[in-house]
This record gives C-alpha cells, sequence and structure tokens, in this order.
C-alpha cells in the first residue's frame, strides 16, 4: 500500500523479483566487498539479499528516504553490518564521512531515476562517481532506458542486462569508470 500512495518515490508497486535481485547482485565480489550501499531500500528484498553474501565484517549503508520502509526495514532486519539510514541517497557523502569510509566497492540502486528530477539525479550520479574507487561499480536497475546517456555522461563503462522475469521487465545497468 505504502508504493501505491508514494509511486513517484518508490517507482513501483509491485517487489524485485529474485530473477532481477540476481542479475543485479551477479556483478559483485562479495569477497572483496568491503562496504556496499544501497539507495532505495523500500521493501528490503535487496536488502536481505546484499546481507546474505555479504562476507563478516563489511558494511552496508542503505538509505530510505520513506520513513514507513525505513521503520519496517528496522523492525525486520537485525544485522551488524546493515547501517539502515532514513534519509535521502544524495546525502551519501555525509554519512560516510561520518562514519570516516573514504570509499566505497558497490552501489546498488533501485531509485526512480525517472521520477526524481534531472537536478537531483545529476548530483546523485556525481556523488555516486565520487565515492567510487575505479574498479568500483554502480548497479541500478530502471524499467526502461530513458537514462541511459544521463548515467553514460557520469560512468564511461555501461554495461545493460535485460530482465523479462520482472514486472514489470526492467534494466540493469553496471557501471564503472
Amino acid at each position: 500500500m505504502e508504493a501505491i500512495r508514494n509511486i513517484k518515490t518508490t517507482g513501483t508497486v509491485w517487489p524485485s523479483s529474485p530473477h532481477l535481485i540476481r542479475k543485479m547482485l551477479s556483478a559483485i565480489d562479495f569477497d572483496k566487498a568491503d562496504y556496499i550501499v544501497e539507495f532505495g531500500v523500500g521493501n528490503g528484498n535487496i536488502t536481505r539479499e546484499l546481507l546474505e553474501n555479504m562476507k563478516p565484517g563489511s558494511k552496508l549503508l542503505a538509505f530510505e528516504i520513506n520513513g514507513q520502509f525505513y521503520q519496517q526495514q528496522k523492525d525486520e532486519l537485525k544485522d551488524e553490518r546493515l547501517v539502515l539510514i532514513n534519509d535521502s541517497a544524495e546525502e551519501i557523502e555525509t554519512y560516510l564521512k561520518r562514519l570516516h569510509i573514504s570509499k566505497v566497492n558497490y552501489v546498488v540502486s533501485g531509485l526512480p531515476l525517472t521520477n526524481l528530477g534531472k537536478t537531483f539525479c545529476e548530483s546523485l550520479l556525481t556523488k555516486t562517481h565520487k565515492i567510487l574507487p575505479k574498479n568500483g561499480k554502480y548497479i541500478q536497475f530502471q524499467y526502461s532506458l530513458s537514462q541511459y546517456n544521463l548515467i553514460k555522461k557520469h560512468f564511461s563503462k555501461v554495461k545493460i542486462k535485460f530482465t523479462a522475469l520482472n514486472i514489470p521487465p526492467a534494466v540493469v545497468y553496471v557501471c564503472s569508470k
């Protein structure tokens, strides 16, 4: 119900399928992932899979701006590797500084870029590029290719994976510097 009430920021009314989540996470080398950031926790499907695959001692900074989704995941997800943040993903640099983290290995995002406006997206992609090391990756799913040019403007290498087994079908962007 919360997804319908806040469709602009949730971007969908249907949870990500296991097929979509597997396709996104296949781009992550969990043995080398000390710090992962997730933009848009939502119902926690991707968050749970990230935690299930992460090594001991690694950290997941997970951003969720929606208060109800945040509280639900705070109550359900109990893992010392998880830092759940009820704030905009655009504040990533503030939280990394506060936690004394200079770079992250991966950024995973389900944010509906098409709905969030060009200024926000430009800012978020600039900050995401800045916090990733040369071998880091930004993994974003969307329901269309409409944001390809914007993403390509910030990341020189963009691979696209299509996932038909999701409602609606989705596109996964795997981006690196």
